[in-house]
């Protein structure tokens, strides 16, 4: 077995021993042995371990879908960066630099203004329900400024890669302005929902929500690391990829809207979650190389690994209350990326 497959069966271990630690701490503590009991149990296996109801119904209803919403949300931000990344030949490429994730948080924030004019469509026991439409306009949101993004960098048919990070920064600027006047405009209690979910946070996580949010990432969970082959031939630019048989349109247009379209339900569930999608294929590119065939599906690993310990220790680190996780992964990316940025340097200078 080559090298990016042992080190998936490393992300895969260690996964599950981020499921197991994370599942366990919080305010109520749950041992692996009373986990495991909890969990055959419900599959109808009986064991001597002892365990109160307490625990299993804050394991089944409170840490268990937190735990798979963090799963879903850092699997995508992770793939999506480094999709997004090889698509566009810049490790600098990620959903917040341009513009997906800025979008697709006006969209939020607009919607949780109009969700308190608009009660048919936040009615709980609809389709119509305030967790699909979330999903659903900020996939609009982050679908109109990528679009435009992406157009502004057009330039004679060709992506212009200084042209793509300057349109992104200021559209960024731009929906910034524009959901700093919503805030403006918002009531105490929407001031309060838009505040905290601005920093991101999976408190919110409930089965219901994940009901909402599966659709929107399970497919490009699927779709994107099988592009993985394609991404390596446009690597070597477009006009080669296409001279193989690439259909070099198509793939830029896959891995823009299923990009957008799992980062889009990552905001309108979690809110704004950076640094993600940006250092995980870093660290990858420095340990397995740069084929997209393992990057993207590892980044996928890594991405759901470092989400969980990162939702870990915003809910413990000052218990019992908690700290948002936008900056925990703030907190903790930026010192990795400067690190990596700095390797990267003394690599160049040599």
């Amino acid at each position: 077995m080559n090298k990016p497959g042992w080190i998936r069966i490393g992300l895969i271990l260690l996964l599950l021993l981020a499921l197991l630690v994370s599942a366990g701490l919080g305010a109520l503590s749950i041992s692996p042995v009373q986990l495991i009991a909890i969990l055959g149990n419900a599959v109808g296996l009986s064991t001597e371990a002892d365990y109160s109801e307490t625990m299993s119904i804050v394991f089944w209803q409170i840490r268990l879908p937190r735990l798979l919403l963090a799963l879903l949300v850092g699997s995508s931000l992770a793939l999506s960066g480094a999709a997004l990344q090889g698509l566009f030949r810049n490790p600098l490429a990620d959903p917040t630099l341009i513009g997906i994730s800025s979008g697709a948080a006006l969209a939020a924030v607009l919607m949780i203004v109009l969700l308190t004019y608009l009660p048919f469509f936040s009615a709980e026991n609809s389709w119509l329900s305030k967790y699909y439409w979330l999903n659903l306009f900020t996939f609009i949101g982050a679908c109109a400024c990528s679009f435009l993004v992406f157009r502004l960098a057009r330039t004679g048919g060709k992506t212009m890669v200084a042209t793509l990070l300057l349109a992104g920064l200021g559209v960024n600027a731009l929906c910034a302005a524009c959901t700093s006047l919503v805030t403006y405009l918002a009531n105490e209690e929407e001031l309060r929902s838009i505040s905290f979910w601005s920093m991101g946070s999976l408190a919110g996580a409930s089965w219901q929500v994940l009901a909402a949010i599966v659709p929107f990432t399970l497919l490009p969970f699927f779709i994107l690391p099988a592009l993985g082959k394609s991404l390596n031939a446009y690597s070597l630019g477009e006009a080669e990829a296409a001279y193989i048989g690439i259909n070099v349109k198509r793939l830029k247009w896959t891995i823009i809207t299923l990009s957008t379209l799992s980062v889009g339900a990552a905001v309108a569930t979690c809110g704004i979650i950076g640094f993600v999608g940006l250092v995980v294929p870093h660290i990858l590119r420095t340990i397995c190389g740069t084929d997209h065939r393992h990057l993207l599906l590892n980044s996928a690993l890594l991405g759901a690994v470092l989400l969980l310990l990162a939702d870990t220790i915003s809910r413990t680190i000052i218990a019992p209350a908690e700290l948002p996780i936008g900056i925990v992964t703030a907190l903790v990316g930026t010192p990795i990326f400067i690190v990596l940025l700095y390797r990267q340097k003394k690599k160049i200078t040599l």
